[in-house]
């Protein structure tokens, strides 16, 4: 493994240990020619996936830029980083296993909302937000009653 500071190739193995409930193996790393420390995970990789934009535009799936979305929208909110992983591992599970390649982007939007939906609303609405491309505050708000129950009232 290359070192990220330095670019030294030989790099040692100093703690290897489960992780994300025993679906990753972390390992610490340390660099004999710079003295850096650096973590790594190792995932099993059932396939490639490839999003298909939906302009047609096909990229890699990048597992990093969901984790970075998800964590920008569970940003300040009272979840634990071992949940959120989970999470992300369980949506890139349930990826591979869809038994195609090529993905949507939508299919991989859909799927997360209705994750986030179950952990957190307030993640779940900033992901919608950007997801669904709000324009303004009345689009915030057209989403977000549609998330209360009816309110009866005897007028």
């Amino acid at each position: 493994m290359r070192c990220p500071f330095c670019g030294n190739v030989d790099t040692q193995v100093k703690d290897s240990r489960p992780a994300e409930d025993h679906a990753a193996i972390r390992r610490r790393r340390f660099c004999s020619a710079c003295g850096g420390r650096f973590t790594t995970y190792e995932r099993v990789q059932l396939r490639d996936l490839v999003v298909v934009k939906t302009n047609g535009r096909r990229e890699d799936f990048d597992r990093d830029k969901l984790e970075r979305s998800l964590r920008i929208a569970t940003q300040k909110r009272p979840i634990e980083p071992e949940r959120l992983d989970q999470m992300i591992s369980g949506i890139v599970r349930r990826l591979e296993s869809m038994g195609e390649t090529d993905i949507p982007s939508k299919s991989i939007g859909e799927i997360v909302m209705e994750s986030l939906a179950r952990i957190d609303t307030v993640a779940y609405v900033r992901f919608a937000s950007v997801y669904k491309n709000f324009q303004a505050a009345d689009d915030f708000d057209k989403f977000v009653s549609e998330l209360r129950p009816e309110l009866k009232t005897d007028e």
